[in-house]
């Protein structure tokens, strides 16, 4: 059997049943004017996939002040998106953001969901494991802060640090408890199949999942790190830790390449985003929200033919109500 032909039959094997992709849907002409800043982006073939030939400087078509009108349109639209999905309670969203350090992952959150009501959206920043995390396994955590039915979760970093971090260091890797006969070279790939099956678990019981890789260049993210030093309101960011960890680009490089081959499916498919430019990447995240959301399509319940009837009664009397009232005042 050919390579595609394998590939194929791999994509429609793990397709949750009823879920629609954006990219199989021509018809929405609002979703299409975006599709330019979303299509070029998403890993649709990850057995190729190398991060090498991924622009970190790409804008498109577009300048910064015809970003910024997409930017504020896509948090408008995603406001009212996200009323339905609140008042709906059917899907949940789980966006995860991944980069190296200074990549914009904090400022594209605090951007791109600028419109969003707090009570349907939760943020969860993943760090070292705690003690007590390290005594479960890797996806436990972050399992905890899954967000339920009509909210938006992001986990800014994630259960995918699981295969970056320790894989970098292997010293990291020690101190997770694992059982020695566990410690085999398989066990990248092995982690790399288990997050497919949770990620497909998620996708079948209605968690739109949706991954952000920051791509950032070297040289950029050098200057942000030296704006950390220079800028006073800046300067609460930086940690000699990112330093050292710059020493390791080559390594990152590598396990991020690897993990999006490994883990880009069409429920959970991967976007590798242009991040020195700051903005555009928010015009490629803003637009693939908004587009996602409109595949689902959440709607506002419906209110059935009895309750109809109760809320004519009301309004009657609400109505009489504010007569008397009127008329009490004109006396």
């Amino acid at each position: 059997m050919r390579k595609s032909a394998k590939a194929d039959l791999r994509r429609r094997a793990v397709q949750p049943k009823g879920f629609k992709m954006a990219r199989d849907d021509k018809s929405n002409t609002k979703s299409g004017a975006i599709g330019a800043y979303i299509d070029p982006f998403r890993i649709d073939d990850p057995e190729n996939f190398r991060l090498l030939a991924r622009k970190t400087a790409e804008r498109a078509d577009l300048d910064k002040d015809k970003g910024q009108k997409i930017i504020e349109a896509n948090a408008k639209r995603l406001s009212d998106l996200q009323d339905r999905l609140y008042a709906e309670k059917r899907w949940s969203v789980l966006v995860i953001f991944q980069g190296l350090d200074a990549a914009g992952k904090d400022s594209a959150v605090e951007h791109v969901m600028s419109g969003v009501n707090p009570q349907g959206c939760e943020v969860h920043s993943f760090k070292v494991p705690t003690p007590e995390e390290l005594n479960h396994d890797y996806l436990w955590r972050c399992t905890l802060q899954l967000p339920p039915r009509g909210s938006i979760g992001i986990f800014n970093r994630s259960y995918y640090e699981e295969v970056l971090v320790p894989r970098v260091h292997p010293e990291v890797r020690a101190k997770q408890r694992l059982p020695a006969k566990l410690l085999t070279r398989n066990i990248w790939r092995e982690r790399f199949e288990d997050i497919c099956a949770y990620e497909r678990h998620l996708a079948r019981n209605g968690t739109l999942i949706l991954k952000f890789f920051l791509h950032v260049s070297k040289e950029e993210q050098r200057q942000r790190f030296l704006e950390r030093l220079e800028i006073p309101s800046k300067r609460w960011k930086f940690s000699m830790d990112d330093i050292a960890e710059r020493a390791h680009w080559s390594k990152y490089q590598a396990a991020y390449q690897d993990l999006i081959r490994h883990t880009s499916t069409p429920h959970a498919p991967w976007y590798v985003v242009p991040a020195d430019h700051k903005w555009f990447g928010r015009v490629v995240i803003g637009s693939t929200l908004v587009h996602a959301l409109e595949q689902i399509d959440p709607r506002f319940p419906r209110v059935d033919p009895g309750s109809l009837s109760e809320f004519d009664q009301v309004r009657k009397a609400l109505e009489a109500e504010a007569r008397k009232s009127a008329g009490r005042n004109s006396r």
